[in-house]
C-alpha cells in the first residue's frame, strides 16, 4: 500500500525527470505483496467448478464425490450460496457481467462458473471441483467472428452528406477490415481474497478502480458503503481487464461470508480465457473518397462489435473518426451482434485502437489509390479544430508528430515501390500512421500530511498497476512543498483513503494533479498557521520545504509547537463537468513510423525497427512514459501479426486459452522502439499540463505494419493477424 521514494531530484526539476520507479526494488526482491501473496488464519482457498457447455441449463450438480474427499469443507450452488444482487441498471458503478453469480441454473458462455469448492489447501479445492458432476441440457452455441447487426446501426456522428460526395470523388476506397477477439494476459492472474471480521468485509484484490469495486461489492453483496474495504497494493498489469469487478469477486466475498472463514480464489490461466473478459472482434466497412489532390471529400465508417448474453460491454470504434482528419462529409454508424461467449470488455485502447486500424488502414489504401505518399496525405488533411463537436483543440500537435517522426525514421529515403528496399536478403517495408486518444480528468481526492519529522505524505484510493504512479505522486507532491522527494511517502491502493481515479483511460496522472496541488496548498495553509502562533507578529512564508523568514524545516516548526502533523485535502472535478474543458477539445496525437523485414526464401517476416512521436502533453516522469510507450509498441506488434483468440464452433470454448497456444510478443519479437516525446503542457486538463500517455502507444501501430507489410510484399491484409500463408498466397 505504500512506498518510500529512493532518489534525490531538486523539488524545481522533479516534474518531468525520469526517475526509477519507486516499487521497483520492493517488485524485484520479492517484498512486494500482490493479492494472491496475502493470507490469513484459517483460511480456505476455492476453486470454481466451470460449465463445459456454452449455451443451455444445468440440470443437476452431484457434489457426492467431491464432499468425499480430504481436505474439502464446503460445495456451494445455487442451492446454498445464498442471495448476490443484480447492480442496478442506472447505477453510477461500473460492471461488466452484469449478471451475479450462482443465482440461477442457466448457461451463457463456456467455462461459466457453477458451483465453488471450499478445501484447506488447493491442491484439494482443484481435486473437488474436478469431482463434482454436472447434467446439463445443452444447445448449439453461436461463435461466430462474421457479424451482421442485430439491430439497426446507431448513428454515432454524423455532418454534410456523405453519400453524394462519395460518388462524386475522383478516388474512392470501399474496403471491410477485421480485427480478433484479443484477450488480456498480464503476468498477475486475477485473484481475491476476502475475509469478514462481524459485518465488516475485507478484500484484497486485483483491481484498477479500488473505489469502484468497493461499490460494487457493497450494493451486490448488500452491504453498507462503509463496511467495505478494498485494497491492491500491487497489480501485476491489467490493460484494462481488472477495471470493473469479476463473477470471481463476489463468488469469493460471498463464500467467506457462508463459511466464516477468509477465501482465497486465484483465477488459472485457463480461466483468464473466459471469465474476465477480452476485446472483442470488430468488422468495419470503411468508404473514404478524396479529389485529386488528396483532400478527403468523404468518409463513411460502419462498425461492429459482438456483445455478451451475459453482459454488454460497448466497444466505441468511431469515437476517435470524426476529428482526426477534416472532411466535410461523415458518417459512423455502430451495432453489436450477441455471441455465446464471455463478456468482452475495455482493453488497452478499448474502441479507438481496433477504430483507428480500420481508419488508418483506409488512408493507407487511399494513398495507394492516389499514387500519394500517404505521409502527405495526412499533412494535407490536418486541422486545427474538432470538426465533430465544431470547437478547436486545446492543444494539437499532430503534423510535427508527423513531420518529426518522419526525420527521425529516415522516410525521405523511403522508396515507394512494391518491394524496392532490401537489406541483403532481406525485403524491407515501410508503414506509417498516425495516432490519437482522448485526454480525460475524472473526479479524484488527494491528501497530503506534513508531519513533525519533515515527511510529507500522500494517500488517496487510487492504484498502481505497474505505470508509475506511485512515483508521479511523489513527484507531484516533492513539487508543490519544496521538500526533496527521498521524504515522501506515497499510500495508495486502499479505499480507506480519499477515494481516487480509476487506473484507466489514460486519466489517473491528469485527475490526481489538481487534486495533488490542492492538498499541498491546503496542508502549507495550515502549516503557516501553526507558524503564525509560535510568532504573531510575524509574516510567516512558506518556500522549500521551509517556513520563512527565519528559514526553519516545517518539521521544526511543528515539533516547537508540539504538533505532530497538519493534513490538507484536495478535490479534483472530472472534465466533463468543467465548463472551461469541455469549449475545447481535448486529445493526444501521435505517429508512428513502422520497418518490416520480409524474407520470402524462409518465410519470415518480422518488425525491425519503430520510431514513434508523441504529444501527450507535460510528460511529469519521462522514464514511466517511455515505458508505457514501448510496452504500447510491442503490444501493437502482438496485434498486428500474433494475437488471436479463436473459439471451438461445437462447444464455444477457446481452443487456444493458453500460453502455449495463444502467440504474442516476445524477446526474440520485438523491435527496436525509438520513443520522443513533443511535451507541450495542455493547461486546459489541468495545471501541470499533463495528459495520459498509457493508451496512444497502441494507437495506430498495427495499421502502420499492415502498410510495411503491403510495401514489402504486395499484400495488403484487412484482416489481423497478419498470417504468414497470406503472403504466399
Amino acid at each position: 500500500m505504500s512506498a518510500d521514494i529512493i532518489g534525490a531530484a531538486s523539488p524545481q526539476d522533479i516534474i518531468g525527470a525520469a526517475l526509477p520507479r519507486v516499487e521497483g526494488p520492493l517488485k524485484v526482491s520479492g517484498h512486494a505483496r500482490y493479492t494472491a501473496d496475502h493470507h490469513f488464519p484459517d483460511m480456505l482457498v476455492a476453486v470454481p467448478v466451470c460449465a463445459t457447455i456454452a449455451v443451455g441449463t444445468v440440470r443437476h450438480i452431484d457434489c457426492n464425490a467431491a464432499r468425499a474427499l480430504p481436505g474439502v469443507r464446503a460445495i456451494l450452488t445455487p442451492e446454498n450460496i445464498g442471495h448476490i444482487a443484480r447492480l442496478p441498471e442506472k447505477s453510477r458503478l461500473k460492471i461488466d457481467e452484469t449478471v451475479p453469480p450462482l443465482q440461477d441454473d442457466e448457461v451463457r458462455y463456456y467455462g461459466q462458473f457453477v458451483a465453488l469448492v471450499l478445501a484447506d489447501t488447493f491442491e484439494a479445492a482443484r481435486d473437488g471441483a474436478r469431482a463434482v458432476q454436472v447434467d446439463y441440457a445443452a444447445s448449439m452455441p453461436d461463435v461466430r467472428m462474421e457479424m451482421a447487426p442485430d439491430d439497426e446501426p446507431e448513428v454515432v456522428t454524423e455532418r454534410g452528406d456523405p453519400e453524394a460526395a462519395y460518388e462524386q470523388a475522383a478516388a474512392q476506397v470501399d474496403e471491410t477490415y477485421r480485427t480478433p477477439v484479443e484477450t488480456h494476459n498480464p503476468m498477475e492472474l486475477h485473484a481475491t481474497v476476502a475475509r469478514w471480521e462481524g459485518d465488516r468485509l475485507t478484500v484484497h484484490e486485483t483491481t484498477q478502480a479500488v473505489v469502484n469495486h468497493r461499490g460494487v461489492l457493497a450494493a451486490m453483496l448488500q452491504v453498507p458503503e462503509e463496511r467495505v474495504r478494498v485494497v491492491t497494493s500491487y497489480l501485476g498489469g491489467g490493460f484494462g481487464g481488472k477495471l470493473w469487478p469479476w463473477t470471481h469477486s463476489l463468488l469469493a466475498a460471498q463464500a467467506a461470508r457462508v463459511a466464516g472463514r477468509p477465501v482465497k480464489l486465484v483465477v488459472t490461466r485457463q480461466m483468464m480465457f473466459r471469465n474476465v473478459g477480452h476485446r472483442t472482434n470488430t468488422q468495419q466497412r470503411m468508404r473514404l473518397a478524396a479529389g485529386a489532390d488528396g483532400r478527403l471529400l468523404s468518409l463513411r465508417q460502419d462498425f461492429l462489435y459482438h456483445d455478451s448474453r451475459a453482459g454488454v460491454s460497448e466497444e466505441s470504434c468511431g469515437e476517435a473518426t470524426g476529428y482526426l482528419y477534416s472532411t466535410p462529409n461523415l458518417r459512423v454508424t455502430g451495432a453489436s451482434c450477441r455471441r455465446d461467449l464471455g463478456v468482452n470488455t475495455a482493453m488497452r485502447g478499448p474502441g479507438v485502437v481496433p477504430g483507428m486500424y480500420a481508419v488508418e488502414s483506409a488512408m493507407n489504401d487511399l494513398a495507394d489509390r492516389l499514387g500519394m505518399d500517404p505521409l502527405a496525405l495526412r499533412l494535407l488533411n490536418d486541422t486545427a479544430r474538432d470538426e465533430s463537436k465544431d470547437v478547436p483543440f486545446s492543444s494539437r500537435h499532430l503534423k510535427e508528430c508527423l513531420e518529426l517522426g518522419a526525420r527521425r525514421f529516415g522516410w525521405e529515403r523511403r522508396g515507394p515501390g512494391i518491394g524496392a528496399m532490401s537489406d541483403g536478403a532481406t525485403i524491407l517495408g515501410w508503414g506509417m500512421a498516425s495516432a490519437t486518444w482522448p485526454g480525460m480528468r475524472t473526479r479524484a481526492q488527494v491528501s497530503i500530511s506534513l508531519h513533525d519529522d519533515g515527511t510529507v505524505r500522500v494517500r488517496s484510493a487510487t492504484q498502481d498497476i505497474g505505470t508509475g504512479t506511485y512515483t508521479v505522486l511523489a513527484q507531484m507532491a516533492a513539487h508543490e512543498t519544496g521538500v526533496d522527494i527521498a521524504r515522501v511517502k506515497v499510500e495508495i491502493g486502499d479505499t480507506d483513503f480519499p477515494a481516487g481515479p480509476v487506473s484507466g483511460g489514460s486519466m489517473a496522472t491528469a485527475s490526481l494533479v489538481p487534486a495533488v496541488a490542492m492538498a499541498a496548498r491546503h496542508a502549507i495553509r495550515q502549516l503557516l498557521d501553526v507558524a503564525a502562533r509560535l510568532d504573531p507578529d510575524g509574516e510567516p512564508a512558506f518556500e522549500g520545504g521551509r517556513v520563512m523568514p527565519a528559514g526553519l524545516a516545517f518539521g521544526e516548526v511543528l515539533r516547537r509547537a508540539a504538533v505532530e502533523v497538519v493534513e490538507g485535502q484536495g478535490i479534483s472535478k472530472g472534465s466533463s463537468a468543467d465548463p472551461q474543458a469541455k469549449a475545447v477539445s481535448i486529445r493526444s496525437f501521435g505517429a508512428h513510423f513502422v520497418e518490416v523485414g520480409w524474407q520470402p526464401s524462409i518465410a519470415r517476416l518480422a518488425v525491425r525497427r519503430v520510431v514513434s512521436v508523441i504529444d501527450g502533453g507535460r510528460i511529469v516522469n519521462a522514464r514511466t512514459a517511455r515505458n508505457q510507450i514501448e510496452g504500447a509498441v510491442h503490444m501493437g506488434v502482438g496485434m498486428a501479426l500474433f494475437e488471436e483468440t479463436h473459439y471451438d464452433p461445437r462447444y464455444g470454448a477457446p481452443v487456444n486459452g493458453n500460453l502455449a497456444d495463444y502467440l504474442m510478443v516476445t524477446h526474440a519479437d520485438a523491435p527496436d522502439v525509438d520513443v520522443t516525446f513533443l511535451d507541450y503542457p495542455d493547461t486546459a486538463l489541468n495545471e501541470y499540463g499533463a495528459r495520459g500517455v498509457g493508451e496512444i502507444g497502441l494507437v495506430g501501430v498495427a495499421p502502420a505494419i499492415t502498410a510495411a507489410v503491403y510495401h514489402a510484399t504486395g499484400k495488403r491484409i484487412r484482416s489481423l493477424p497478419v498470417k504468414i500463408e497470406d503472403l504466399l498466397e
